[in-house]
């Protein structure tokens, strides 16, 4: 099943670079790369880190009904779990992040896991918020519509489902268990039962209009604050957008990157970028020279200090097959 995820992933990673490099002038695409000011990434990266900064806030209040962490002890497992989303397929990160928390918090994985399904959420949803606000003044290109449709579909069905657990969670245990009795085994009904119960008690944030409010306001600071590192990315580059097009570059962007693709997002991250960018009269080589930079802008800084983070947690590379042993062991 693994192998035949990855493959998957591997498969939509060179449909989508195959969509990135065709038509490329790939002498236009060197000399753009060797003429780029990389004196703007500095404050890029460092604008960057505001914005981990900030998911690590928003993750602590979102834990709180569980247990409260302090920012200086959660930040680094935010760091390692990003690291991990970029080294790993399938976004093993949000497991390790779940089993290094447990480790370090004694937090059960399955109610920390909630709280991450929670973050991806409001991260979709606010994804299709730049999308909506900037199509009067952006609109997407040719191709893209059906993407931003199918994961509007998916966000708003699935902010309806946790919803509904939150608010009503007797109901929805008596649907829970109903589906449980006639598909799971007597014997393992118990643990399962108990996995829902993990599950709803991640999900207390929903169930105060004030708590989901502050939540979809940081969320929305924080993809702000990601887009600003864009923007200045873009100083290195002989080109002008609009911050509204940047913004709808964000969106789309990283609605793609939930796509099974290979690790770090290669191809799912770069073919949007720059439909965007070209949709608006970026030259493709430019275009093609700034994502690959954003790319690596994006990636680099949290993978490496991830990786100071986990030597000094301790936390070696086994932890992530630990960290989904650990998960099943819950369920």
């Amino acid at each position: 099943m693994r192998s035949w995820k990855f493959w998957l992933g591997v498969a939509i990673s060179v449909i989508f670079l195959y969509l990135a490099l065709r038509g490329l002038d790939f002498a236009g695409f060197w000399a753009t790369v060797r003429r780029a000011n990389y004196w703007w990434l500095l404050p890029g990266v460092a604008i960057y880190f505001c914005a981990v900064w900030a998911r690590t806030w928003r993750w602590h209040y979102m834990l709180r009904h569980v247990k409260s962490v302090p920012l200086r002890r959660l930040f680094p497992v935010v760091v390692i779990g990003y690291m991990g989303n970029n080294v790993y397929p399938a976004r093993a990160g949000e497991v390790l992040r779940s089993y290094v928390l447990k480790r370090k918090e004694g937090v059960p994985v399955s109610v920390s896991l909630a709280t991450v399904v929670l973050e991806r959420l409001f991260d979709g949803l606010v994804m299709l918020l730049f999308v909506f606000l900037t199509l009067p003044f952006a609109p997407l290109p040719a191709g893209y519509a059906a993407l931003v449709t199918l994961f509007s579909v998916v966000f708003f069905v699935a902010l309806v489902v946790f919803l509904a657990l939150a608010i009503r969670p007797e109901r929805m245990s008596r649907v829970y268990a109903w589906v449980v009795s006639r598909a799971v085994p007597a014997g393992l009904q118990p643990r399962v039962h108990g996995l829902f119960d993990r599950f709803v008690e991640g999900l207390q944030s929903l169930r105060s209009p004030r708590e989901l409010a502050l939540i979809f306001l940081s969320s929305t600071l924080i993809w702000l604050t990601e887009t600003t590192k864009y923007w200045f990315v873009m100083q290195a580059f002989p080109f002008h957008v609009s911050f509204l097009v940047l913004m709808l570059m964000t969106a789309v962007v990283n609605l793609a990157t939930t796509l099974p693709s290979t690790p770090g997002y290669v191809g799912t991250f770069d073919a949007p970028g720059i439909a965007i960018l070209t949709g608006y009269g970026v030259p493709k080589a430019i275009a093609t020279g700034y994502t690959l930079v954003l790319h690596i802008a994006l990636w680099l800084p949290i993978t490496a200090l991830g990786a100071v983070f986990m030597l000094l947690e301790q936390v070696g590379w086994r932890d992530f097959g630990r960290a989904v042993e650990e998960r099943s062991l819950e369920t």
